[in-house]
C-alpha cells in the first residue's frame, strides 16, 4: 500500500468515531443549553428596574405572607402581568429568529442568509406598519375580519413576499449567489423602507412615537394578548423547522442530489419559505426589528457542534431564546429606570460578530 492509500484507509477508520463524537458533544450541547434556557429565564423573571424579585410571590404560593398586602399585590402584578408575558414573548422570537436563520442559511446554502440582513424582517415591518397606520381607515375591514391575528398575520404577508422575491431573484439553476443575495437583500429592504417612510409620514403623533419605539426593537409592550395573537404562529413554524432537518443537510449537497436522495425539493423550499415568513413576521409584528439574533446563534453553534440541522436546530432555538432574554435583561437594567431598546444591544453584538464573519470569509465572498 502506498503512504496516501494508507492515510486514507486510516482516515476512513477515524471519520466514523469522529462523527459520534460529534454526535454525542451536539446531545450534551443541547441539553446544557435547555438547562442555561431555564436559569436565564429565571434571572430574567427576577431582574428588573422595580427591585421586584419575585420572592414575595413564591412564598405566597405556599401560604408563608398575607396575600391581601398591598406590597405583595404589587410583586404579584409585576411579575404575573409584566414579568412572565415579557419572558413568554422573549422565548418565543428569540427561538423563532434563530431558526429563521438556520433554514435560511440552509435553503441558501449561505451563511449570510439572515432575516434581518437580507430584507425580509423589512418586508414584514412594512406590512405590520401597514396596518397600525391604516387599521384604522383604508385597512379597517381586514381588521374587523381578522382582529387579534390581523397585525401577524399582515407582518406574515409581508415577510413572505419578500422572501419569495429574494429567492426569485438571488437562486438561478439551484445556485445562490452571495453578493447577488446581499445586494438583492439591501434593494429590497431599501424599497420597503421607503413604503414604510411614506407611511410614517401620514401617521398621527400617538402612531408616530408607537412606530419609533417599535422599530427599535423591545419587548417592553408583551402581554398575554399579544403572545394569544402571535404566538400560536411562531410556535406552529418553529415546530415546523425541526421536520426540516433532514432535507437541508441533504440541500447542502446541492438540490439536484437532495431531488435523488428523495426530498421533494420544490415543496421542501416551500413549506421553508412559508415558515421563515411566519416565524420571522410574527416576531416583528409584537416586538418591531431585532436584528443579527439569526447570524449570531447559528454561527456560535456551528463552531460547537458542527452543520448537523438535527441537532443545529433545536439548539439554535434554544441559544436564541436564552440570547434574546439576556439581550433584554441587559435593556432593562443598563440605563435604568428608563430602558435600552433591545434592538440597540442585539446590534452591538451582531454587528461586529458580523463583520468578523466576513472578514473571516472575504476571499470566498469575492466577485
Amino acid at each position: 500500500m502506498t503512504d496516501l492509500t494508507l492515510k486514507a484507509w486510516f482516515a476512513a477508520q477515524e471519520r466514523p468515531a469522529r462523527a459520534g463524537d460529534r454526535a454525542r458533544l451536539a446531545g450534551v450541547t443541547v441539553i446544557g443549553l435547555a438547562i442555561l434556557l431555564v436559569v436565564v429565564s429565571l434571572f430574567s423573571l427576577t431582574t428588573g428596574a422595580s427591585g421586584s424579585s419575585g420572592w414575595a410571590v413564591i412564598e405566597s404560593w405556599f401560604g408563608l405572607v398575607d396575600k391581601s398586602d398591598p406590597a405583595v399585590l404589587r410583586e404579584q402584578v409585576i411579575i404575573y402581568d409584566i414579568r412572565l408575558p415579557r419572558l413568554v414573548l422573549g422565548i418565543l422570537i428569540g427561538a423563532g429568529l434563530a431558526v429563521s436563520g438556520v433554514v435560511m442559511q440552509g435553503l441558501f446554502r449561505n451563511p449570510l442568509a439572515d432575516p434581518g440582513l437580507v430584507g425580509v424582517s423589512a418586508g414584514a415591518g412594512l406590512g405590520a406598519v401597514v396596518i397600525i397606520v391604516l387599521g384604522g381607515t383604508i385597512a379597517a375591514p381586514l381588521v374587523a375580519l381578522l382582529g387579534i391575528y390581523t397585525l401577524p398575520l399582515a407582518a406574515f404577508g409581508g415577510g413572505l413576499a419578500t422572501t419569495l422575491t429574494l429567492y426569485r431573484v438571488s437562486t438561478s439553476g439551484g445556485q445562490t449567489a452571495v453578493a447577488t443575495m446581499l445586494l438583492a437583500g439591501i434593494a429590497i429592504g431599501a424599497l420597503a423602507g421607503a413604503v414604510t417612510g411614506v407611511l410614517v409620514y401620514l401617521a398621527n403623533d400617538q402612531q408616530l412615537r408607537d412606530l419609533t419605539f417599535w422599530g427599535l426593537g423591545s419587548l417592553a409592550g408583551a402581554t398575554w394578548l399579544k403572545i394569544a395573537a402571535a404566538g400560536p404562529i411562531i410556535a406552529v413554524a418553529i415546530g415546523a423547522t425541526l421536520f426540516l432537518s433532514k432535507g437541508l443537510n441533504a440541500l447542502t449537497l446541492g438540490e439536484a442530489t437532495a431531488n435523488h436522495l428523495g426530498v421533494p425539493v420544490q415543496r421542501f423550499k416551500n413549506i421553508a419559505i412559508a415558515a421563515v415568513a411566519a416565524a420571522t413576521g410574527a416576531s416583528v409584528a409584537v416586538s418591531g426589528g431585532i436584528g443579527f439574533v439569526g447570524i449570531v446563534v447559528p454561527h456560535l453553534l456551528r463552531l460547537v457542534i458542527g452543520p448537523d440541522h438535527r441537532f443545529l436546530l433545536p439548539a439554535s432555538a434554544l441559544l436564541g431564546a436564552s440570547f434574546l432574554l439576556t439581550a433584554d435583561a441587559i435593556s432593562r437594567v443598563i440605563v435604568a429606570p428608563a430602558e435600552l431598546p433591545i434592538g440597540i444591544v442585539t446590534a452591538s453584538v451582531g454587528g461586529p460578530f458580523f463583520l468578523w464573519i466576513l472578514l473571516r470569509r472575504r476571499d470566498r465572498l469575492a466577485w
